[in-house]
């Protein structure tokens, strides 16, 4: 046991501090979509002559240098614009710093692997905590060249880190380099250049609270009545007053749209973003505002009346109810999804999946324990070798994206969602739960049983069940031992009350009296007798 790690404690998840909604711009004219286009490849242009700006200042920025962009954007399109404009910037800067401090973690873990592997001799074999030496020499030999490689990326990125220096594109760098190779992402030269127009494009606006309708930039009425606040250089393309361009489609926001009617008529804050699917040819307007924070249940009172315990799996996720002794009730259910195909199929399979699993949960009024899954270290091909099969496999695994939905979904329905530590649930409840739980008519799997190990570590009760003695030895009806105490349950573990009289055909009513008493117990380590002894010398006559 000295070699397990030590267990973080469960926590109830915190609610999203966000929240986003969208609608299609319908009806619209061939003039609406000019100008729309217009706005936004001009907005866009200036959008990258500042990221640019922002790159090159790199650590040596400041608000005096904020200011000094703000104005410079304000000459060519209008103050708010400039504000939106900057503040996106800000925000993609701090992305990719973020990205380039996860990428330098990466190699720092892949050197170390390598380093590690080629110190070992050729053919070792790994522990379940460390790997062994590589297979062959020439597999070994190619690893040393490998490790040269990642040392001299890694001295680059930690170069550019201390230098403050970003490598970020406007569109995307897998959209830019998949103009190189046209066939393999089955685009032709005019599809791709309409998409990377439409990416590079801005038409974000941030909310301002207090202002008419919660924004002056891109306001929205109650109707659903769309107005375009035109930059300086094509003012001369409004249709109202003030500079202002109003599109002939509406919207309407079906889902949450009374949330969002609230805060337009309270005047508060609402950032708006409109958008062009180039692929359906459609265009978009999204509506996003943030969220006070969810007050959060107490951790004794979401597991009060028991939870749902859920392993996520490659393909499925696996749940058990739980009473709240830790008992498994009733049957296991999986709630299974497919992956493949493109995005959008991908997000409505695991919204489909979230869907079934919080209605089962809200009709028994219970809270939810997940795992709290993190694979960022578990992903490399360093650690793994080629064992290509179970790196595409949990790498498959919709961790963060399923974690995030899930909180969101479950805090409109009023579920508590309880996080647990990962480590060993799989391996433990299969263990000691598995079998158990396996009868003629169910075969439990090793989901299944870890999703009992998930839940039980929620409920804050050790995994290991409680063994049944032997049938012989079993006082209340063959089977009182392995019902769950709880911890705090006074008297648990005390000697069984001595009834007078045989209670099987072949134990005496004094038997069982010192149960809780481990020196009575012929067990290793256990003396049997309290007192001293000695043991007598063996007579001479034999």
């Amino acid at each position: 046991m000295g070699g397990l790690r030590e267990l973080s404690a469960p926590f109830v998840a915190l609610g999203p501090s966000g929240v986003a909604v969208r609608d299609r711009l319908k009806h619209l004219t061939i003039e609406d979509e000019k100008v729309l286009r217009l706005v936004g490849d001009l907005l866009g242009t200036l959008a990258c002559r500042d990221l640019k700006a922002r790159c090159a200042a790199g650590l040596d920025h400041d608000s005096e240098r904020w200011a000094e962009r703000k104005r410079m954007l304000t000459e060519e399109s209008s103050s708010r614009w400039a504000g939106s404009i900057t503040k996106a910037t800000h925000d993609q800067w701090a992305l990719a710093r973020r990205g380039q401090l996860a990428h330098i973690q990466s190699l720092e873990a892949g050197v170390t692997t390598i380093a590690h592997r080629l110190s070992l001799p050729v053919g070792e074999k790994g522990t379940k905590k460390a790997p062994g030496g590589y297979g062959t020499r020439q597999e070994w030999f190619a690893k040393t060249r490998r490790l040269h490689l990642l040392t001299d990326r890694l001295d680059a990125a930690r170069a550019d880190r201390e230098a403050g220096i970003v490598h970020v594109v406007r569109g995307g760098k897998r959209l830019l380099n998949n103009r190189h190779n046209l066939h393999a992402a089955k685009l032709t030269e005019s599809e791709w250049r309409q998409r990377w127009q439409a990416e590079r494009r801005f038409l974000q606006a941030d909310g301002e609270c207090g202002k008419r309708f919660g924004n002056e930039t891109i306001r929205v009425t109650p109707d659903g009545e769309v107005f375009l606040k035109l930059p300086a250089p094509l003012a001369h393309l409004a249709n109202a007053p003030h500079g202002r361009y109003v599109l002939t489609a509406r919207v309407s926001f079906p889902h949450r749209g009374e949330q969002w009617r609230d805060r337009v008529t309270a005047n508060r804050a609402v950032a708006y973003r409109i958008h062009e699917d180039t692929v359906r040819g459609r265009w978009y307007l999204t509506a996003s505002w943030t969220i006070p924070p969810v007050k959060t249940v107490p951790l004794e009172a979401a597991r009060a009346n028991g939870l749902i315990g859920v392993d996520t799996n490659a393909d499925h996720l696996a749940a058990w109810r739980l009473d709240a002794h830790g008992n498994p009730v009733g049957e296991p259910l999986r709630f299974g999804y497919d992956l493949s195909g493109t995005a959008s199929h991908r997000d409505a399979q695991v919204r489909h999946t979230l869907i079934r699993l919080l209605h089962w949960a809200r009709r028994h009024d219970l809270a939810i324990a997940v795992e709290d899954l993190d694979f960022t270290a578990e992903k490399t091909r360093e650690k793994h070798g080629r064992r290509k099969r179970f790196r595409n496999l949990i790498s498959g695994m919709p961790v963060s994206r399923l974690r995030a939905r899930l909180v969101s979904m479950a805090t409109e329905l009023g579920i508590t969602i309880i996080a647990v530590d990962p480590a060993y649930t799989s391996k433990w409840g299969a263990q000691h739960w598995q079998k158990p739980l396996t009868t003629k008519i169910r075969k439990t799997t090793r989901h299944d049983a870890a999703a009992v190990a998930i839940g039980r570590r929620a409920l804050g009760y050790p995994i290991r069940r409680r063994t049944a003695p032997p049938r012989t030895r079993q006082s209340d009806g063959c089977g009182h031992r392995t019902v769950q105490a709880r911890p705090d349950t006074p008297r648990r573990e005390g000697n069984r009350p001595r009834i007078p009289g045989p209670r099987t055909r072949s134990v005496r009513a004094v038997c069982g009296e010192n149960a809780v008493d481990q020196n009575a117990q012929h067990r290793w380590g256990r003396s049997t007798e309290h007192g001293f002894w000695q043991q007598d010398s063996l007579p001479l006559s034999l």
